[in-house]
C-alpha cells in the first residue's frame, strides 16, 4: 500500500528549459552549445553542475547564483514552467486520499517560489532547506521523516536514475521514474531501470490509478 507520494522538482514537475537557457546566457555561451555539453555530461553519468566547468574551470555555482540574484536575474519559477500534467495529477492523488509532497535538489529560495504557485501538495521542502542533497542517503532519510508512512509506503517520483531511482530504492522506498527531460529519456528504457523501478511512466497522470491500487 502507498500512503505518500513525494516528487522531485526539475524535469519531474518543472520543465528546466528556460532555467538552463538563463544559465547559458549568464555565462555567455550559446544556448545550444551549453545544452550539448550538458547532454554529454549527463550521458557520462556525472553531476550536471560539472557542465559549467567546461566553460569556466573555476566556476563556483553558489557564488554565481548569488550574483544572479543581485543582478535581478535569479531563480524564476512561474506557472509556465510547470508541465501540463502536474496540477491534475497532484490533485487526483490527493483525491485518492494520498499525502502529496515535493522534495528535490533546489535552493531554499526555490521552495518559496514553489509555495507561491499554490500547488495541490501537502508540503514542500528542498535540499537547500535540509542541508543535504540527493543522492546522499541522508536526503532520503529526510524524506521518510517528511512523509507519512513506513519507507515501503512512500513512493518517490523522479526523472534521474542515479539521484532519484536508485537511492530511493536503496532507502527502502518505492520509486517511479518518469520518462521526460534528458535523464528520463536517456535511462527510462534501460532494462536495469525497468527492473529497479516500481513503475516507469510517461505522464504523472498515470500515478493516481497506479498508486491507489498498489497492494
Amino acid at each position: 500500500m502507498i500512503r505518500s507520494v513525494v516528487f522531485d522538482v526539475g524535469e519531474t514537475l518543472l520543465d528546466d528549459t528556460a532555467e538552463w537557457g538563463r544559465w547559458a546566457d549568464w555565462i555567455g555561451v550559446p544556448r545550444h552549445t551549453f545544452s550539448s555539453v550538458l547532454g554529454a555530461v549527463t550521458a557520462a553519468g556525472r553531476n550536471n553542475a560539472e557542465t559549467f566547468e567546461y566553460f569556466r574551470p573555476d566556476f563556483d555555482l553558489a557564488r554565481e547564483r548569488e550574483r544572479r540574484e543581485q543582478a535581478g536575474l535569479g531563480e524564476h519559477i512561474t506557472e509556465s514552467d510547470l508541465y501540463d500534467d502536474v496540477r491534475p495529477a497532484l490533485k487526483a492523488l490527493r483525491g485518492c486520499g494520498l499525502w502529496v509532497g515535493i522534495a528535490g535538489n533546489q535552493t531554499a529560495h526555490a521552495a518559496e517560489l514553489l509555495r507561491a504557485l499554490e500547488l495541490p501538495a501537502d508540503a514542500i521542502a528542498t535540499s537547500g532547506q535540509w542541508g543535504i542533497a540527493k543522492p546522499d542517503p541522508g536526503f532520503f532519510a529526510k524524506v521518510q521523516e517528511f512523509a507519512p508512512g513506513a519507507a515501503h509506503e512512500i513512493l518517490y517520483v523522479g526523472d534521474h536514475r542515479d539521484n532519484d531511482l536508485r537511492p530511493a530504492r536503496e532507502a527502502g522506498l518505492q520509486a517511479a521514474l518518469i520518462r521526460r527531460g534528458p535523464w528520463g529519456y536517456l535511462w527510462g528504457r534501460e532494462p536495469d531501470v525497468q527492473a529497479e523501478a516500481t513503475w516507469v511512466i510517461d505522464s504523472l497522470q498515470e500515478l493516481p490509478g497506479l498508486a491507489s491500487t498498489a497492494g
